[in-house]
């Protein structure tokens, strides 16, 4: 899945969560950490078999239930301390949504060994390209059935996070300015 696809589910999944656990929409910090989660597992584990060639894949490490277990409990121990419950569990789910989104398209053609990266290293894991480079891969990007689900997804994420009130805009806005970005 793509990044904006991992962010579409990862939004989708805690709005409703925010909805049903809070009553209300998430937060402004709640969704930067979902948005933070649900690109967490490509940030390490892309580089580090793509460019530095240190991993097995692209899905490996911070793909694994494993490392997603430990990292999410982490977090939210550190959070839990400063109370940020709320963004915690917002990073949880989506780094807990990125692994099972990426085994959608393996398991929906039949290619089981390519979901092993979930219990990785107990699990091997099937030859990839590592030689590859995210470039690479998006311009091998086809308008396939599931890139076609995933603009859909992204637009129905759009308009649930319009109908929330944009969070996270005006403090990654007042962030961004604070570093002289924009």
């Amino acid at each position: 899945m793509w990044p904006w696809g991992h962010l579409a589910v990862g939004y989708l999944a805690y709005a409703a969560l925010s909805r049903w656990r809070y009553g209300e929409p998430p937060s402004a910090a709640a969704t930067l950490a979902v948005a933070v989660g649900t690109q967490f597992p490509d940030l390490v584990d892309k580089p580090l078999a793509w460019t530095f060639h240190v991993l097995p894949s692209g899905r490996s490490l911070a793909h694994s239930l494993l490392t997603t277990a430990i990292v999410c409990a982490l977090v939210y121990v550190y959070a839990r301390r400063h109370g940020w419950t709320r963004p915690a569990i917002a990073f949880a789910v989506g780094y807990i949504t990125h692994p099972f989104a990426d085994a959608l398209s393996p398991l929906l053609a039949g290619e089981y060994a390519y979901v092993r990266y979930l219990g990785w290293p107990v699990l091997d894991q099937p030859p990839y390209d590592t030689s590859r480079g995210f470039g690479a891969h998006f311009a091998d990007l086809e308008p396939s059935s599931l890139v076609l689900a995933g603009a859909f997804l992204v637009g129905f994420a759009l308009l649930i996070w319009l109908r929330d009130g944009r969070p996270g805009l005006a403090a990654l806005r007042e962030w961004l300015r604070a570093r002289r970005v924009v």
